[in-house]
């Protein structure tokens, strides 16, 4: 004879109740950075002169966190990183602060645009 256990139902439903694609990713208390393979890396080198919050709130492709490195290396005085340690960086950014999805409001239609006041008379404006 089997006997539902009674915490089975509260386990089905919440597991329901969590959005599509949610994970238990645990995060550095100290930084708020996603603990996953690469995060120590980040933290050691981004951290050194500015809050990991910057990391945090901020997302972009691969590309865009490489083109930031390259600014900072070339007016902030970031150092040159070893090439296995610029890769373990991006990768870990790339796939934690990657673009998101939705994240911008789509734009106004034109209709509810202000007139342009510095508009030629070519074009919308």
């Amino acid at each position: 004879m089997t006997h539902a256990l009674p915490w089975r139902p509260l386990a089905l439903a919440a597991a329901l109740l969590l959005p599509v694609g949610a994970s238990a990713q645990e995060t550095d208390p100290e930084t708020g950075l996603i603990q996953a393979e690469g995060w120590e890396v980040v933290k050691a080198n981004c951290t050194v002169c500015h809050s990991a919050r910057l990391v945090t709130q901020n997302s972009g492709s691969r590309n865009h966190w490489e083109y930031l490195i390259r600014w900072m290396q070339e007016t902030q005085g970031l150092w040159q990183f070893r090439p296995e340690m610029e890769a373990t960086i991006l990768d870990y950014l790339a796939e934690h602060y990657g673009p998101k999805e939705g994240a911008r409001r789509p734009p106004l239609p034109r209709h509810l645009m202000p007139d342009n006041p510095y508009a030629t008379g070519e074009g919308p404006g």
